[in-house]
């Protein structure tokens, strides 16, 4: 019913350490325009480094999402039906 889209970067990752991350920063920013770079620290993952491009369409996709899912919600109450002609009439467009 709803199309949302799910075009991200292609499906290639990195993972670096916090060091080399550190060390390296300026082409992990250049790399991160390609794909996510996720940064461990201890062996766990710490951060993720992303375009900005990237960041704006998750958080389009994420802002689609609620809203699709407060649509659907508002959709699923149950109320009185109110006639076309009033709605019309109560904002004056008649």
């Amino acid at each position: 019913m709803y199309k949302i889209s799910t075009e991200m970067y292609n499906s290639d990752m990195s993972t670096v350490s916090v060091a080399d991350a550190r060390n390296n920063f300026s082409e992990m920013i250049t790399q991160s325009q390609t794909e996510a770079v996720f940064i461990e620290r201890r062996g766990q993952k710490a951060a993720v480094l992303i375009s900005p491009e990237q960041y704006e369409r998750m958080m389009d996709a994420l802002e689609e999402a609620e809203d699709i899912q407060a649509f659907d919600s508002a959709m699923s109450e149950e109320g009185e039906n109110i006639p076309w002609a009033q709605v019309k009439s109560d904002l004056g467009w008649v």
